[in-house]
Parts: C-alpha cells; structure tokens; sequence
C-alpha cells in the first residue's frame, strides 16, 4: 500500500481526476469537498501528505493549515487559484510544505509529492540525527553545528533559532512567530531581538554574511531557511 493522501478541494471534477491519477501511482487518496469535512478526517486518521485548496467552504485553507500544523507535522501541499505571491507568503507562514497555483500540471504536482515525501522520509529517518545542507550541517542531538567539517560555535540561541529553520526549508517564520518558538511565551522584549540574532548566525555560518544563501529574509514578512538540501 502506498502512501495515504488527504486531498481537499472543493472542485469535485479535479479531485476525481487527481484522485484516479494519484492512485495510478499507487498512492491511497481520501477525497474531502469542504473544510470541516476534512479536519474530521485528519482528526481521525493519520495520513503520509494532505493536498489543501486554499479557498474552501466551511473552514478555508489557511485556517485549517494553521490548525493542522499545531497538531502535526505531516507535509502540506497548499493549491489555489490566485498567483498572487502574498497568497503565496500567507500560506508558508502559516505551515505549509509546499505551494502550487492553478491551473497546473498533474505531473508537476505529483513531481512536487515526490519531493515533499522525501524531504519528509528523510527527516524522519534522521529523526533528532544530523541535517546535512551542502557544506552546512546541524546535529539536532549534540546542539553542534559544522561549515566545511570544521565545528562553529554558536550560542544556544542562535543554534535553537538556526535549527528551528533548518528544520523547515521554505517556510517563513516572523519574528513574532521566532520569539514565540525559540525564546518563549514570557519572553519581554522586542522583534529587533530576532534581527540581532539572524545577523550573528549568518556571519558565523554565511561566507558572505551580506549575501547569505542559508538564512535569507522575506522583507515586510520574516526570515527564512532557503538552501537546497544535499543527499547524505
């Protein structure tokens, strides 16, 4: 049995149509028409990948993508049928794994399956383990970060804020998102804290600190993790 997709849409004749060619691929698909439908069956049922329209009856994408990321990790590929990019930016702030705007290609978007399912294999496989990104490398479990072998001493901050990223590439976190996760609910103090902190970390792991290639900023938005990851 392959892997098991929630796909949710509210275009009845695109998801019969996804759904026969999903399944040709040997993935399982459970087909939900309108938002509530879809959180009792992520409620009740763990799935590999869930495909989320962005505009939905009952519960929009973006709200049931925000509810779903606080209860799980499981990859979300987030559609829509604007190509606006600050539909775009919302829906990665909000957890989402990937994006794709409508009309597309069936193969593209099965291309994109692919990738968000290894990406995923492979962290948990790595489960607290090491995340490799070229010359890059976070070891999860000894809170040790390498450029190039060579060990790069960062504080514990820095390497929570760096880990946090790393842990999800393309996702862009604000910095109030950043405070919350990495320095705490209680935290008194302001945004620019963050800003501080990513211009450490990249002149620690950046060869070009003002040019960086790992921590990249979405201005107006937040920071996020942008490297393309390397086959261990």
């Amino acid at each position: 049995m392959g892997s098991e997709i929630l796909l949710v849409d509210d275009e009845k004749s695109l998801v019969r149509g996804l759904q026969k060619s999903l399944e040709q691929e040997n993935y399982v698909v459970w087909p939900a028409y309108e938002g509530r439908e879809a959180w009792e069956l992520f409620m009740h049922k763990p799935f590999d990948l869930i495909i989320l329209d962005l505009m939905l009856p009952g519960i929009d994408g973006l709200t049931l993508c925000h509810r779903m990321r606080e209860k799980s990790d499981v990859p979300i590929i987030m559609l829509t049928a604007k190509g606006d990019d600050v539909d775009k930016i919302v829906g990665l702030e909000m957890g989402a794994d990937d994006y794709l705007a409508k009309p597309f290609n069936t193969r593209e978007l099965l291309a994109r399956i692919k990738a968000v399912l290894r990406r995923f294999s492979k962290r948990e496989q790595t489960g607290r383990g090491k995340l490799v990104w070229g010359e890059l490398t976070v070891d999860l479990l000894n809170h040790r970060v390498y450029l190039n072998q060579q060990n790069v001493d960062l504080t514990s901050k820095e390497f929570d804020l760096l880990a946090l990223m790393a842990k999800s590439p393309g996702r862009i976190f604000t910095r109030e998102q950043l405070l919350r996760q990495v320095w705490g609910h209680d935290y008194i103090g302001e945004d620019r804290t963050v800003d501080v902190h990513v211009r450490r970390l990249r002149e620690k792991i950046e060869v070009k600190p003002d040019r960086p290639c790992y921590v990249l900023t979405k201005w107006g938005v937040g920071y996020y993790f942008a490297a393309k990851e390397q086959e261990a």
